[in-house]
């Protein structure tokens, strides 16, 4: 089985617009997300997505390979369709473009579970909510497992919802959302074929779709969430982040 990581980079950004190009340490953004995605062993392919010339040029002035999309993508996973479409690959990984931290091993243990585990239609991430407040934002996103991995349901809501707050179970534990999944290549194609569904309507989580088409969604555990840079005010912090990780 070939697998291919796919790098969303779309130019546009509410808060951070161009910000695949914001210098991090000197470097733009998705160079450090492409560097650090190259270090995993499990992919045979690297690709940034994107709807710009601008980060097509940056991309291959380090030495990467990009390839122009369409701009009208409603989402990250429609990009990385077109972006493997006529490429060789049974797996695609969908590596946040926003991450300069990106774990390498992360996504070898997805690629590992997709080649290895035959009956999943996908892969994707959690890590542990250790504060109260990621529980209650809306904005970190939460999920919920049955025993053998698969997933259940993801919600901008704390799930599961603890209706004693003075008797919690042993061993309850809330999980965080990552932002990095893994796609048999028949399913991503059934996937972008298919409108999304009232669920994804209104929670805006595209993972939604794939659940309510009966995907069956494979769970990993990490213990760190990442850092995403999405606003001008993450860039310092990513800096030392970088620069603390012995990088920047």
């Amino acid at each position: 089985m070939k697998t291919i990581g796919v790098i969303p980079a779309r130019y546009g950004s509410t808060r951070l617009p161009g910000k695949s190009l914001v210098a991090i340490c000197g470097k733009p953004l998705v160079q450090w997300v492409y560097e650090r995605a190259r270090l995993a062993r499990r992919l045979d392919g690297l690709v940034v997505a994107t709807d710009d010339s601008r980060i097509v040029q940056a991309v291959e002035a380090f030495g990467g390979v990009a390839v122009m999309t369409r701009s009208d993508h409603p989402s990250g996973t429609d990009r990385i369709a077109e972006a493997v479409a006529g490429r060789q690959g049974d797996i695609v990984i969908n590596i946040q473009g926003d991450e300069p931290l990106i774990d390498p091993a992360l996504i070898d243990q997805l690629a590992n579970v997709m080649t290895g585990e035959g009956d999943w239609d996908m892969a994707t991430a959690v890590c542990p909510i250790h504060d109260a407040a990621d529980l209650e934002n809306p904005a970190v996103v939460k999920a919920v497992w049955a025993a053998d991995g698969r997933a259940l349901y993801f919600s901008r809501a704390p799930i599961p919802f603890l209706r004693d707050q003075h008797d919690p179970p042993a061993g309850l534990q809330h999980w965080r959302h990552i932002g990095i999944y893994a796609y048999r290549r028949a399913f991503l194609d059934k996937l972008v074929k298919t409108p999304p569904c009232v669920l994804e309507l209104t929670e805006k989580l595209e993972q939604l779709r794939a659940l309510d088409l009966g995907g069956r969604i494979r769970v990993v555990t990490t213990e760190e969430a990442g850092l995403g840079v999405d606003t001008p005010e993450d860039v310092p912090k990513a800096e030392a982040a970088l620069r603390a990780a012995g990088l920047g």
